[in-house]
């Protein structure tokens, strides 16, 4: 079998993959990701143990014990670029033998799930409410770079959502992946569900206006009135699009649940979100481990 060079797979001289700063032993099969450091311990605060911490730059994670099973919460940082980062070390963690530096020939599937925090698109939905992630539509491009892509594509929400918007053809060509039907059954009762737009960037594109225009004032219109068969795009956030789109194509399930904290139709933002993840973080570890 091919061995996988020094400069593509890097570890660091204890044998972790190279930005997260963990080896095999120091994860989970189910794993908890959220964008801020923070909000790791928001997390293991409810574990009855904790086996190991482990810092690297943004990328901070704790592992222990919760409901009698172990469970990691991995904080990723902000936007695709980091997700990008984070899936493909997790997926080296369980899927290539690091000493022989190759893919292993019997290959495992991890449980991730994002709890985020998201401003929601439609004048519906309530502030410190949950949406949970029927599909991720990404505008960031990221999965553009990776081939067999056509595979898990959903081209029919994609292409409609292209002409419903005539999106333009110097922005990255959007693309739509749906959740894992494993983890949306397992974790999603009750909970409001609808298409996650990913965007690239925090201000512009999210359709903020501070000093420049966006380059589409009316974007997240569009977005509003958007429908294909019964799925509307109910938020917007930075990761989802690229952690569907990557564990799909790596073969890990995949799900985001996200706590929203502004509602971009009303104008409105939550006066204190905190506890109103804290009950999300709760309900994702209780079904999880259930």
């Amino acid at each position: 079998m091919k061995k996988i060079a020094s400069s593509e797979l890097i570890l660091n001289p204890d044998g972790s993959v190279y930005h997260l700063k963990l080896r095999p032993e120091h994860i989970s099969e189910n794993i908890l990701i959220v964008g801020d450091q923070g909000r790791v311990e928001t997390i293991s605060k409810f574990f009855t143990n904790i086996e190991c911490k482990i810092q690297n730059r943004e990328f901070l994670t704790h592992t222990g014990t919760y409901n009698g099973k172990r469970i990691t919460a991995l904080s990723t940082g902000i936007g695709t670029d980091n997700i990008d980062i984070v899936i493909n070390e997790l997926d080296a963690l369980v899927n290539i033998d690091l000493d022989k530096r190759e893919i292993k020939e019997k290959l495992s599937a991890l449980n991730i799930v994002r709890l985020g925090t998201s401003g929601a698109l439609q004048g519906d939905i309530p502030i410190d409410d949950f949406v949970m992630s029927s599909h991720g539509l990404g505008f960031d491009g990221l999965l553009n770079f990776y081939q067999a892509t056509k595979n898990i594509y959903e081209d029919d929400i994609t292409e409609a959502f292209i002409k419903h918007t005539g999106w333009e053809g110097k922005l990255a060509r959007p693309y739509t992946v749906k959740a894992s039907d494993i983890l949306v059954k397992k974790l999603g009762e009750g909970i409001i569900k609808g298409i996650t737009a990913t965007a690239s960037g925090f201000y512009g594109p999210q359709g903020r206006q501070l000093r420049i225009p966006p380059a589409d004032l009316l974007l997240n219109d569009k977005m509003e009135t958007f429908g294909f068969k019964g799925h509307r795009i109910t938020n917007f956030e930075m990761e989802t699009s690229a952690l569907y789109g990557l564990g799909a194509l790596l073969g890990h399930n995949t799900l985001t649940i996200c706590t929203i904290i502004a509602n971009r139709v009303s104008k409105q933002f939550s006066k204190d979100y905190h506890p109103a993840v804290e009950r999300m973080v709760k309900l994702v570890l209780d079904r999880i481990t259930a």
